[in-house]
């Protein structure tokens, strides 16, 4: 299998890395995390004018027809300078949303509008009781003529702050954690009856709790089934698990590279400590772990795409699990081996760390993964063996 990228992924890695080495250093992004939305809104003009904003759209629609790959080479790069802008909640999520869910003439009016950067989408599915379940849903949609109405309260809705439209989840039938019955609507945030709270989540991304009091919404909101919406979400979800494992890469690459620096740099008893066996084996093993992860993210993109809905589950809790565990290794090596420094906030390291930890626990951290993966057979099911 031949995992080299072609002239145009390179060409795609090569500008999205330059891009962000020139705008996205570290004191820049912690000037970005001091605005009112804590993101920059000229990175987001940025991202528009390069592309990546219509990058997993259809050209017929206003996109550029990128895939899995393509995905997966914007998301490590953004990882590597730790950007704090709704491209995965917008692009990835919302977007995955339209193009799996939407008809054809919602696509026509919202793909143009996403690619100039003009509209900011976020998936508000998390409830307070409902963990990692994507199921697990007590927001109701009650039928109301031809259109519905919601009620309910969403919590860490990724930059659901700033976003134009909520991808929203809503049990239409049936019992809270029954896997039919739900819904998924596209929800004008402005719309009377919703009301959101901003805030800054511990990675320095931003967040907000959502209530919905009485929303109405008509028959075009509608994603997909409304019955049967769920199979919808996981696929969407399948894609963000890919885009995230990416990101992690490039942020353990990142901090990885700069724990490195770091050793060769401090000196302790005289010399380097880098000079020290017992530091440089615990660089080779985070090395280890990454190149683990690498191969993981290298399987998501390849599995994104994948139409048997039970084999790309499968394979995605696996990405899910070895990447949030090379996460955790990585980046609590880099903390060790910076020593206080990486716990204070000018220095790079801890947020590294608290990026990979996040990424973890988005849609599941990795023990939710491994019990998942077991529950249905393992990595290699029993029809296939």
């Amino acid at each position: 299998m031949d995992f080299d990228l072609t002239e145009e992924q390179r060409l795609l890695q090569d500008s999205v890395g330059r891009l962000l080495a020139d705008r996205y250093k570290f004191e820049q992004r912690k000037a970005y995390m001091k605005t009112p939305e804590g993101w920059s809104r000229e990175m987001w003009t940025a991202y528009a004018e390069l592309g990546l904003l219509a990058l997993p759209f259809a050209e017929a629609e206003g996109g550029h027809g990128g895939g899995a790959e393509e995905t997966m080479i914007v998301a490590e790069q953004m990882g590597r300078a730790l950007t704090l802008e709704p491209w995965l909640p917008t692009v990835v999520l919302g977007g995955g949303f339209l193009r799996h869910g939407a008809s054809a003439e919602q696509r026509r009016a919202l793909v143009p509008r996403i690619a100039a950067g003009e509209m900011l989408l976020a998936f508000a599915h998390t409830e307070a009781q409902s963990r990692y379940d994507l199921h697990d849903v007590a927001t109701a949609a009650k039928r109301d003529g031809a259109g519905w109405v919601l009620d309910g309260r969403k919590t860490v809705v990724l930059h659901g702050d700033s976003a134009h439209r909520l991808v929203v989840t809503a049990r239409t039938g049936g019992g809270q954690r029954d896997r039919k019955g739900i819904g998924v609507f596209l929800v004008d945030a402005a719309a009377p009856g919703v009301s959101r709270r901003g805030f800054t989540a511990v990675d320095g991304h931003r967040a907000a709790e959502v209530t919905l009091e009485g929303v109405r919404v008509g028959p075009e909101a509608v994603l997909g089934d409304p019955e049967d919406g769920l199979p919808l979400v996981d696929r969407v979800v399948d894609e963000a698990i890919a885009a995230l494992a990416a990101e992690a890469v490039g942020a353990m690459e990142a901090v990885h590279a700069l724990t490195v620096e770091y050793l060769k740099t401090r000196r302790q008893f005289g010399r380097p400590i880098g000079s020290f066996q017992a530091l440089q084996h615990r660089a080779a093993e985070m090395m280890v772990a990454l190149e683990e992860a690498r191969s993981m993210a290298m399987l998501g993109a390849m599995m994104a795409e994948e139409e048997d809905a039970v084999e790309r589950r499968r394979q995605m809790r696996a990405v899910k699990l070895q990447v949030g565990r090379s996460a955790k290794y990585v980046g609590q090596q880099a903390i060790q081996l910076h020593g206080g420094i990486a716990m204070t906030m000018e220095y790079a390291a801890g947020h590294y760390f608290k990026r990979l930890t996040a990424i973890d626990m988005t849609f599941g951290d990795a023990e939710h993964h491994l019990d998942a993966l077991a529950g249905a057979g393992g990595l290699i099911s029993a029809a296939a063996a």
